[in-house]
C-alpha cells in the first residue's frame, strides 16, 4: 500500500496505471467500504482509495465538527486490505489550485435530502469531479445507502466523462441497519432502537410492492407510528422511482427513501 498526501506524488504513482478503480470516502471506514474496495478489486488492476472529510458538502458546522474521524485505524484496515493506493489530502490541495465550474441540480432533483440539505450534493458532486481531474480513474465505486448521491452523481459523469459508475449493494449489521460511519454516534439503546425502526421499514417497503396506490396512506400511518413509539424525528419517509426520483410509480422501479433523527444523529437508509 503506497501513501500518498501531495498531488506531485500522486501524480508519479498512478500516471501510467490504466485500469485504476476509486473508492472515495470520507474515513471512518466500515466493511461497507470494504465492500467497495473489494469490488474494485475484483474489476480493476488497481484500486486508489481516498480519505477526505469534503467540508463543503457539511451543511452544518457542527456536524462537520462532530463527524467520525480516526485515521490511524482507517490505514490499519486499508494496509490489510492490500489497497494499491491511499490519497489523504489537505483542503487547500482539492479546492485552492483547482477550478471547477459551479453545480447546479436540476430542480426536479432538488428531493430527499437534496431538499433537507441545501448545498450537500452540489459539494458532493464537486469535489467528486475535483478528484476525477486529479486521478482520471476508468471506475468509480459508489455505495446504494445514499441512492440519491449515486443517482445524481452518476447522471453528472456521464455527460463529461467516460468513466464507469459501479454501484455496491447496501450492506446491513446483523439488526439490518445499514452501516454508516455515523453510527459511531450512536449508544447501544440507538443502535437497538434503528434496528426496530429499518425492520418497520422493511414491512412497509414489502406492503407498498403489494399495493403501490395505498403507498402515501400506508407510509402516512406508519410514520406516525414510528415517531410515537421511538420518539424519532423523520425529515422525510417517501417513495421515489429510480428513473427520474419522481413520486410517480407507474411501472417503474422504486425504492422507500427515509431521514431521521435518532437523538440528534441524523440517519438515512432506502429500501
Amino acid at each position: 500500500m503506497k501513501l500518498i498526501r501531495q498531488i506531485t506524488d500522486l501524480n508519479k504513482a498512478i500516471n501510467s496505471e490504466k485500469q485504476l478503480g476509486f473508492v472515495p470516502t470520507m474515513g471512518g471506514l466500515h466493511k461497507g467500504h470494504m465492500a467497495l474496495i473489494n469490488a474494485s478489486k475484483k474489476k480493476c488492476k488497481k484500486t486508489l482509495v481516498t480519505i477526505f472529510v469534503n467540508p463543503t458538502q457539511f451543511n452544518n458546522k457542527s456536524d462537520y465538527k462532530n463527524y467520525p474521524r480516526n485515521l490511524n485505524k482507517d490505514l490499519e484496515i486499508l494496509k490489510k486490505s492490500k489497497v494499491d493506493y491511499v490519497y489523504l489530502p489537505t483542503v487547500d490541495q482539492i479546492y485552492k489550485k483547482q477550478k471547477s465550474p459551479k453545480i447546479i441540480l436540476n430542480k426536479s432533483h432538488k428531493v430527499l435530502c437534496a431538499k433537507f440539505r441545501k448545498g450537500h450534493f452540489e459539494g458532493v458532486i464537486d469535489v467528486l469531479n475535483r478528484f476525477i481531474k486529479l486521478i482520471s480513474p476508468q471506475m468509480i465505486f459508489m455505495g446504494e445507502k445514499d441512492y440519491q448521491q449515486f443517482f445524481l452523481f452518476k447522471n453528472f459523469i456521464k455527460k463529461k466523462y467516460k468513466i464507469k459508475i459501479y454501484p455496491c449493494k447496501t450492506v446491513r449489521d446483523s439488526n439490518n441497519i445499514a452501516l454508516s460511519t455515523r453510527n459511531n454516534l450512536l449508544d447501544k439503546n440507538d443502535i437497538t432502537t434503528s434496528g426496530l425502526v429499518t425492520n418497520e421499514l422493511f414491512i412497509l417497503k414489502n406492503k407498498i410492492n403489494n399495493n403501490k396506490k395505498k403507498s402515501k396512506k400506508l407510509i402516512l400511518i406508519i410514520k406516525k407510528k414510528l415517531i410515537e413509539k421511538f420518539n424519532i424525528k423523520i425529515e422525510y419517509l417517501e417513495c421515489r422511482n429510480l428513473v427520474n426520483l419522481s413520486t410517480n410509480l407507474d411501472k417503474k422501479p422504486f425504492k422507500l427513501f427515509v431521514a431521521y433523527y435518532l437523538n440528534n444523529v441524523r440517519l438515512i437508509d432506502n429500501f
